[in-house]
């Protein structure tokens, strides 16, 4: 009789809650559906909105390069009402020499950069990373140590030293530091990579007959390709960019590089060729976009690889 009352009230509560969750649940998952489309809506929105935001002096950059220079400064916006191509052809004649011999003089700076982290970077990481000598911890401490001195504190004294050998006003001081291995940052991440690869490889090419050298030049260098990859992107944008530098040892007209041309263009007296300018800006970008856009791959790949070591 108890348990006949029992489930009599058991229906009694239960039966109502399931028909009405069989009734309600099509409804809930709808909300709910709707809910993670709205968060997703906004969410995009919101990026969308922050990329513009950042995006913009970008943008404004390029419009400003096709604007007349009594409109740049008065339109902040990027609508174009006129196209001045004009600002392109003035800006790559105006000054001393044509803008091609800046790119070119951009282009052998960066090109000696280049191999100049690859080589060293690579070598003095396969020695922390593989080769046992005395003292390698200390040195290799020592070398992260650079990292995070200030580039200032050494320009006094390295500039005494370029002087002395009769480099300033020349590429030397901005090309033979990088066959140094003076970039710690670049050692530091192959030396990471490195560890990764798998020390048997190195048995296995010791057993046939191989050296330290040969060793890393046909086992390891060709497993190094995304940590080499990512050194070169960010040794062309750092060193295309890098304007400091070049302004300390280069002084003649003929061996101003991009970014000491486009400085050339603002005038102390106010009478500035803005339009020219901003079109040279856009024309200097462009091979750091492309060398952004043709080797995405590898700087992903190698950050990311090094990252997980």
């Amino acid at each position: 009789m108890t348990t006949d009352s029992t489930m009599q009230a058991t229906r009694t509560v239960v039966l109502p809650d399931a028909a009405r969750q069989r009734e309600i649940g099509p409804r809930i998952r709808l909300t709910g559906w709707r809910g993670s489309r709205l968060r997703s809506v906004l969410k995009h929105a919101a990026l969308i909105l922050a990329a513009i935001v950042m995006i913009y002096p970008l943008l404004w950059m390029v419009v400003s390069s096709l604007r007349p220079n009594d409109l740049i400064f008065r339109q902040p916006g990027l609508w174009l009402s006129t196209l001045e191509f004009d600002n392109y052809v003035n800006g790559w004649n105006a000054l001393t020499y044509p803008f091609s011999q800046y790119l070119l003089n951009s282009a052998i700076v960066v090109i000696g950069a280049i191999l100049g982290n690859l080589i060293s970077c690579s070598l003095a990481a396969y020695a922390f990373a593989r080769l046992r000598f005395r003292g390698r911890r200390l040195w290799f401490a020592v070398m992260l140590l650079t990292v995070m001195l200030p580039f200032h504190v050494v320009v006094v004294p390295q500039y005494i030293l370029f002087s002395q050998l009769g480099w300033v006003n020349t590429f030397l001081p901005l090309i033979i530091p990088k066959f140094l291995a003076t970039d710690a940052f670049f050692v530091f991440l192959m030396v990471q990579f490195i560890r990764g690869i798998p020390r048997e490889l190195d048995e296995a090419a010791r057993i046939d007959g191989c050296g330290k050298l040969r060793t890393f030049y046909h086992v390891i260098l060709p497993l190094m390709v995304p940590a080499l990859a990512t050194t070169a992107i960010f040794t062309f944008i750092w060193t295309w960019n890098d304007f400091f530098t070049a302004l300390i040892y280069l002084t003649s007209p003929d061996m101003l590089t991009v970014p000491l041309a486009l400085r050339v263009f603002i005038d102390s007296t106010g009478g500035s060729d803005w339009g020219a300018m901003f079109a040279m800006s856009v024309v200097s970008l462009l091979p750091i976009f492309l060398a952004f856009l043709l080797g995405q791959r590898f700087l992903v790949k190698g950050i990311a690889t090094t990252g997980l070591k």
